[in-house]
């Protein structure tokens, strides 16, 4: 078969990576000038680096399969991570039970309250109970007001601004703290995560070498502007030029791809399944620092008045020497295209968070800061609502020979390069199946 594929992700990659070991015609067609999405890479300090802040869960089997098909298998290594948490002006770890009696601005009843809750939760097994009822409505109610409103509403607010927060289910929370889990070490106090020897890059490179022998066509800074299906074949029109091919896979955002297949507005139900999801963009500015900010790799902030929502010190995982001896901070943020987070430039974005960077350390000074970098990722975030298990899109269109991949059919787990990679194999053998 000849198939095209728009996107060049981890899902589009690993999909043309299946596909043409089976012996088919891959043509990729990318609108960025770079493969990897958010996994795609740039130079600090000498020394390749996520655009996206990045890692994996010892439970990240898919990803594992991936480097070890590809004959890498060393590459990943795993590393003790810190996780903590910022609220009430101070910094608690959150890597262990004893940790949580350690939370302070819970009462006492409170802290073992949570952490009861938070043991029930990681021994369930059925996700699909908490699909039905929203994350805020199932932490209020199991864990009480001041649990709530101190740690679980901030960080719900933070991670989804206020007109979507309440829509989330509770699935969500479910996948995400099963995650973290998986990925904790029989006995250990903390988690272990995952990071490729010389960053994804190392992943990139080697999955692209071999779509190159495959002689998969990758298309770079080239976006797709429609999708039509004929009667024999479906069609990508690309710099005013119509390709034909005998499937397609479109791996871009439900409204991306409703915008490039209008036939799809002849089917109703999957259109309305489609629509039902938002989207947040990722706002990330990375600090190349001195000094660390804290000692924690990943720090969530629980105060509404902070104007982000965590800080993630790579320099925390993999050592600074990596790096020129220089430390290395993600400042994340999930908000919407007309928040005036995601319309500031970098210099206001600064002026904004560092006053606050100072209050997690007093200590902090600008002149700390060597280097900056400002990027914005386009839909990053899907946000489901309740009862989406039954409404996820299925991966075969309505319009015949057109299949959809995207981070909006991951659930109930978060989307990851894990699940990304899953999707982009499992999507491939049902191509290749129909």
């Amino acid at each position: 078969m000849r198939i095209g594929i728009i996107g060049a992700g981890m899902t589009g990659l690993t999909a043309a990576y299946h596909l043409s070991k089976a012996g088919h015609e891959v043509i990729i067609y990318e609108h960025a000038p770079f493969i990897g999405g958010h996994a795609s890479t740039f130079t600090v300090q000498g020394t390749l680096l996520e655009r996206g802040y990045h890692h994996l869960f010892t439970s990240d089997i898919d990803i594992q399969d991936l480097v070890e098909d590809l004959g890498i298998p060393d590459v990943l290594e795993w590393i003790p991570s810190s996780v903590g948490i910022y609220a009430k002006g101070s910094i608690y770890s959150l890597n262990s039970p004893i940790d949580l009696l350690k939370l302070t601005p819970l009462n006492l009843f409170n802290r073992l309250r949570l952490g009861f809750v938070l043991k029930y939760l990681q021994t369930q097994k059925d996700w699909m109970k908490y699909d039905h009822i929203t994350a805020v409505e199932w932490l209020k109610s199991k864990l009480g007001n001041q649990a709530y409103q101190m740690l679980w509403e901030p960080l719900l607010l933070a991670k989804f601004g206020s007109t979507l927060y309440e829509k989330v289910p509770m699935a969500w929370i479910w996948g995400k703290l099963n995650t973290r889990v998986k990925s904790r070490k029989s006995g250990a106090s903390g988690e272990l995560l995952g990071y490729p020897n010389g960053s994804f890059e190392t992943i990139l490179d080697k999955l692209t070498k071999h779509l190159n022998q495959n002689k998969v066509a990758i298309n770079l800074d080239t976006p797709v502007t429609k999708i039509t299906q004929a009667e024999d074949s479906i069609t990508v029109e690309v710099n005013n030029d119509s390709h034909n091919f005998d499937k397609v896979l479109s791996t871009v955002s439900n409204d991306v791809l409703l915008a490039l297949a209008p036939q799809l507005q002849d089917s109703p139900l999957y259109t309305e399944q489609l629509n039902q999801v938002s989207y947040l963009s990722a706002v990330v500015e990375i600090l190349v620092l001195s000094e660390p900010i804290s000692n924690v790799y990943w720090l969530n902030i629980a105060d509404s008045a902070f104007p982000f929502l965590g800080i993630i010190e790579h320099t925390n995982l993999i050592p600074p020497e990596k790096y020129n001896g220089k430390h290395i901070a993600y400042i994340t943020n999930y908000v919407s295209t007309d928040h005036p987070i995601f319309n500031m430039d970098e210099k206001e974005l600064l002026e904004t968070y560092i006053p606050f960077v100072k209050l997690i350390n007093p200590e902090f000074q600008t002149s700390w800061i060597q280097e900056s970098f400002h990027f914005k990722i386009g839909r990053a975030q899907p946000v489901m609502g309740i009862n989406y298990s039954q409404n996820v899109p299925s991966h075969e269109s309505p319009i015949t020979n057109l299949y959809v991949a995207n981070t909006a059919q991951i659930y109930p787990e978060d989307r990851g390069t894990n699940y990304s990679v899953r999707m982009g194999k499992d999507v491939a053998l049902q191509m290749m199946r129909s």
